[in-house]
């Protein structure tokens, strides 16, 4: 069995991208509160949790993925030393 490792933390790049701007977006629709210039509705703060924590995983698998990338390179590298 063939795993590719860069293509792994790739595509986990790619999701944790995915998911932080559909955060991002979330957060970008809930309404301000009615202290705040242009606030018209109450906010229930928690409304803000889920998409927060989309944001944090999302930071997560982020460095989680650049780790796999390198350690990838330095297992490449030291392949590669060893060949020579």
């Amino acid at each position: 069995m063939n795993i590719n490792a860069f293509s792994s933390a790739t595509n986990l790049i790619t999701t944790a991208q995915n998911k932080a701007s559909e955060a991002a977006q979330t957060i970008a629709r809930l309404p301000v509160q009615n202290q705040e210039v242009g606030g018209s509705e109450p906010m229930n703060s928690a409304d803000l949790f889920k998409p927060v924590l989309s944001l944090k995983e999302a930071e997560l698998e982020t460095s989680a993925a650049a780790k796999i990338i390198k350690a990838q390179d330095r297992m490449l590298g030291s392949l590669i030393d060893i060949k020579a």
